[in-house]
């Protein structure tokens, strides 16, 4: 058996992106089998864990960013590797993040290029179609949605004044959520606790009756179809939108035209937007300008949402990672992919080809199957 890879985890440069990869306790979880983990100072600030944190539980704490990523063989991050990252990509390495190609293709074009093997956790997909390192974010996106939208609602910060739950007498938000997978689902359930009105939309009448037996009319459900969606958008005065296409770019459920008939400062929260976002026209923001107006109504499209809750995010998300970045390092991808299936799905690119049917779909390329490349 091989030697294990060396695991690198650089410190994000995505801007706002406080998340890291990897926790200490996933560290000491890496020592343990026998993996070095060289850790960027600084990588765990902004999630709270100190360079003495990881030193404690067995990880070389490193200067550079670019020592990290050529001593690694196998790169832990948690967003797209950034413009000043694309060059640190080369022949043999392997890197295991958020990808979503649809949304970056200049991303898929420098891994392509330099010949990386980019696993994205986003179409890790077991059988049941579940994407298990897709939902912790997922989770914490649709629970921050009902937050940020009350916040943008208010008068001060651009939206119509109006308080999601309503007060005695009043009548409480109408908030729309478009798709009732776990962003939605978990949107719906937040709003409803905050008292809002919901409209869950979804195409998936099981899902949507799943949703009903557990909160039993509290969440109005409705199946999702052009009429549907327009009558519920005009009438709303938040949308969040939850649409997603595993390894695909969204598609596009609310039209200009929908934005234009909504009311005068409504609010738009497009938890999608990092597959290219599921309002025609919008254009990703950032924590530190997360918002701008269009046709009078209020935007936001914050690329990653959870990066808001560093802390929290990490331990969701390394919880979920850190079974299959485990599997890589100790038995190198090849062996772990055909070992487990679900991870097989989550290889994008490899030796310059695109090897997910979907991603390369999405980005006009042709697909050329794993097995043939190993």
């Amino acid at each position: 058996m091989s030697a294990p890879l060396v695991v690198g985890v650089p410190r994000e440069v995505k801007t706002d992106e406080n998340r890291v990869a990897i926790t200490p306790d996933g560290v000491l979880e890496m020592h343990n089998h026998g993996v070095s983990v060289l850790v960027e100072s600084g990588a765990g600030a902004g999630s709270s864990f100190t360079d003495d944190d990881y030193a404690a539980v067995g990880a070389e704490i490193v200067a550079a960013a670019a020592d990290v990523w050529e001593r690694s063989g196998l790169i832990l991050k948690v967003k797209e590797p950034q413009d000043s990252e694309l060059a640190h990509l080369r022949d043999g390495l392997v890197l295991f993040t958020y990808l979503h190609l649809a949304a970056y293709p200049g991303v898929a074009d420098a891994l392509l290029t330099s010949g990386t093997a980019g696993v994205a956790y986003e179409t890790v997909q077991v059988p049941s179609g579940a994407l298990p390192l897709l939902a912790p974010m997922s989770e914490v996106a649709g629970r921050m949605a009902p937050q940020i939208g009350a916040h943008f609602l208010e008068y001060r910060h651009g939206g119509r004044g109006v308080l999601l739950g309503g007060a005695p007498g009043v009548r409480a938000a109408r908030v729309v959520v478009l798709g009732a997978g776990n962003v939605g689902w978990n949107a719906a359930w937040i709003a409803q606790g905050m008292e809002a009105e919901i409209l869950l939309l979804d195409r998936n009448l099981d899902r949507l009756r799943w949703v009903d037996q557990i909160h039993k009319g509290r969440i109005m459900t409705l199946a999702s179809n052009r009429g549907a969606v327009e009558r519920a958008i005009a009438d709303a005065d938040l949308v969040i939108g939850a649409v997603l296409v595993p390894g695909g770019r969204a598609p596009t459920v609310v039209s200009e035209d929908l934005v234009r008939s909504m009311k005068s400062r409504s609010v738009i929260v497009d938890c999608a937007i990092d597959q290219g976002g599921c309002v025609e026209g919008i254009r990703e923001t950032t924590h530190s300008d997360p918002v701008y107006e269009r046709h009078g109504v209020v935007h936001y499209a914050v690329g990653n949402i959870p990066g808001a809750v560093p802390n929290t995010s990490t331990y969701a998300l390394t919880n979920a990672t850190m079974p299959y970045a485990l599997e890589i390092a100790t038995r190198g991808l090849r062996d772990a992919a055909l070992a487990e299936p679900a991870l097989a799905l989550g290889v994008n690119t490899l030796s310059g080809a695109v090897t997910n049917q979907a991603v390369a779909e999405a980005l006009g390329r042709e697909h050329t199957p794993l097995d043939g490349l190993w």
